[in-house]
């Protein structure tokens, strides 16, 4: 991470301008957002109108590749995009770059599988659940059959497509498991409506089930395809932005989230501690060193947390232009990085929640769905620093990494 600089463009290779325009794009729809985020968890996914607007500022195809239409951002473009989304709505931020890194993901399939999506419809919606233990499938003449019945499926309505992992089984136990990622149609696989939670109400996280289905074997990708270096959607897709180690980066797909629900949290602080009285002793809340204090520390949680987010999204677009494939140290220190910086906003908003008094308990208040956001957030097991943090010091003490999907 040493000599980054985190305020490098998303977008070397490409225009400035471009990226400088989508961001204003996604800064813009905030105010409606924010004022439309009651409803979005009251429905419990995505509002029609804000999946429209999504798709006409271009945010869903941020990382899909150019010649389909896509604007073939750096992997950074994930988290500013998620940032400034969430600084209205975390639920809209969340399904917003789930879904936008599908289109990145499905870069890397073998080019007939982006031929049946893309060609159809260039801005098609794909969903996913990496919850590998819940698919079970055996490779059989020309591909696989796959059941199971997974949890997760984050912002499933809108899709017409799904990436269901699954482990491939083999008769003879000398060859082990695989990890393999299955794309699926939408009349393959049935949505089950139970998406009642805490936090993140708006992103429609369904589960979703497959009976028994054939997929083809060149609709499929290994997970071992995608560790890092060139994959088998290289071929048609020469960005490195396609060779980038999948899973060692998958908490950067949703830290940004994160990121920008803190962010707000932060700003709607200052804003009433600027104009509040104190209830009791009707005291200027911003006069109060406590105040000030909060203000300091919660900000700078927020900002080393952006920091470390960005860097290491910089550093392994670097890393990939030259052609090096992180080892196992630098791919278990970025899961531990990307966890470690949810867990400073996590911290962040904790703080800021705690010491705004009763006026975040209301319902309507958006501090009190910033906190509920905040912690669903910190509860993917991406950001769970416990995990994360064994498995980066198994491996600096010369132990095997556990995460099998590295």
């Amino acid at each position: 991470m040493a000599g980054i600089d985190p305020g490098t463009p998303a977008n070397p290779a490409g225009s400035d301008a471009d990226y400088a325009a989508v961001m204003a794009r996604a800064r813009a729809l905030a105010p409606d957002l924010r004022d439309r985020a009651a409803r979005t968890e009251e429905l419990r996914r995505l509002p029609p109108e804000t999946e429209e607007e999504f798709h006409e500022a271009g945010l869903f195809r941020i990382l899909q590749p150019k010649r389909v239409g896509g604007s073939e951002f750096d992997y950074v473009a994930l988290v500013d995009c998620a940032e400034a989304i969430a600084m209205a709505d975390a639920s809209a931020a969340w399904t917003l770059a789930n879904l936008a890194s599908h289109h990145w993901m499905l870069g890397m399939f073998d080019s007939r599988a982006q031929d049946a999506v893309w060609t159809k419809d260039a801005s098609a919606l794909i969903a996913s659940s990496f919850v590998f233990p819940s698919g079970r499938a055996r490779k059989v003449e020309g591909g696989y059959r796959l059941q199971g019945h997974w949890p997760f499926s984050s912002g499933v309505d809108c899709c017409a497509w799904n990436m269901l992992a699954g482990i491939v089984l083999s008769d003879d136990e000398a060859d082990g498991i695989e990890y393999r990622i299955f794309l699926i149609p939408r009349e393959d696989y049935r949505i089950i409506d139970m998406w009642n939670a805490a936090g993140l109400k708006g992103t429609g996280s369904n589960d979703v089930a497959v009976d028994d289905v054939f997929v083809e074997g060149w609709m499929t990708l290994s997970v071992e395809d995608i560790a890092g270096g060139p994959s088998p959607g290289s071929a048609v897709n020469a960005n490195p932005l396609y060779a980038l180690p999948v899973f060692a980066l998958f908490p950067f797909v949703l830290s940004g989230v994160a990121l920008g629900n803190a962010q707000g949290c932060l700003e709607d602080y200052i804003e009433v501690a600027r104009h509040r009285a104190t209830t009791y002793s009707r005291a200027m809340l911003g006069d109060l060193q406590s105040t000030q204090i909060k203000i300091a520390e919660a900000s700078a949680k927020i900002d080393a947390a952006r920091l470390i987010m960005r860097s290491v999204c910089i550093r392994a677009m670097s890393d990939a232009r030259r052609g090096l494939v992180p080892d196992m140290v630098v791919k278990t220190g970025w899961r531990r990085d990307g966890a470690y910086a949810v867990t400073l906003c996590t911290e962040a908003v904790s703080l800021l929640f705690a010491s705004s008094g009763a006026r975040g308990l209301f319902a309507g208040a958006p501090l009190q769905r910033q906190f509920r956001d905040a912690n669903a957030i910190n509860s993917h097991i991406a950001f769970n620093f416990d995990a994360a943090g064994t498995d980066y010091g198994r491996v600096a003490l010369g132990l095997p990494s556990q995460n099998l999907t590295l």
